[in-house]
């Protein structure tokens, strides 16, 4: 697998994995056009989890936190959205309450999208559809991974999965490496790898010392995208 970059044939330089940036040019435009743009401010609420609202955000911008409240009132940190992604595809879709809270971090510019336009859009756009299959199976896939990796992988190991898996989707070729483009705090690595903060403090130093990954204001830099998915036990690419 190469390493991630912008595709820079369309105009909004989206990550090659994310949603927009997997769609052909014509697609692309004929989605952006059906919607209507919205700008979020940080810590402002994109969707909300339990709501019935149906439509869908095309994210052009900006990072975001999916979170949802578990019985006991605890809330979890279910994934990241970075510019390129789509949210709320589910309710919209499925005709589903949702099932996760997004709250933007920073300013995030959105284009949303009722769920009858959207519904449109992929049955006119069958490519479109096959991509929107394509994120909705890697979704499940990670959500199962996240589980499973808790029995079978100490929390270095998992927090390098997690860095390989986020590199895949959002990270954009740099100078020194593959860059994200945001930075998570350890509360919230500590959510996503399953551990407590001081564990994850040391997983992380010893990434870095390891020169596997730099961290910096508002970016994290997979420095040796190789040596990390050795780190994660994770196969070579070309044997996925």
């Amino acid at each position: 697998m190469d390493a991630p970059r912008r595709n820079a044939g369309r105009g909004g330089g989206w990550p090659r994995g994310s949603f927009l940036g997997r769609l052909a040019d014509a697609a692309l435009q004929d989605l952006l056009a059906l919607g209507r743009p919205r700008v979020f401010e940080a810590k402002e609420v994109l969707v909300r989890q339990g709501d019935v609202d149906r439509h869908a955000l095309l994210l052009l911008s900006g990072f975001t936190k999916v979170t949802a409240t578990v019985e006991n009132g605890r809330e979890s940190l279910l994934a990241i959205r970075l510019g390129g992604d789509i949210v709320g595809e589910m309710a919209a879709i499925a005709d589903m309450p949702r099932t996760a809270t997004v709250t933007a971090c920073g300013r995030v510019r959105t284009r949303a999208v009722s769920h009858e336009a959207l519904r449109a859009f992929l049955l006119r756009c069958p490519d479109a559809a096959v991509v929107m299959t394509g994120i909705l199976s890697e979704r499940l896939r990670w959500a199962n991974n996240r589980r499973l990796e808790f029995r079978g992988y100490n929390v270095k190991e998992r927090l390098a999965r997690i860095l390989v898996d986020l590199a895949s989707i959002h990270g954009v070729q740099g100078r020194e490496g593959v860059e994200l483009g945001f930075s998570l705090t350890q509360p919230e690595m500590a959510a996503l790898t399953g551990a407590a903060e001081p564990t994850v403090h040391k997983a992380l130093k010893d990434l870095r010392d390891a020169k596997l990954i730099g961290t910096g204001y508002r970016t994290t830099t997979i420095r040796d995208l190789d040596r990390l998915r050795v780190e994660a036990r994770l196969p070579a690419p070309d044997t996925w």
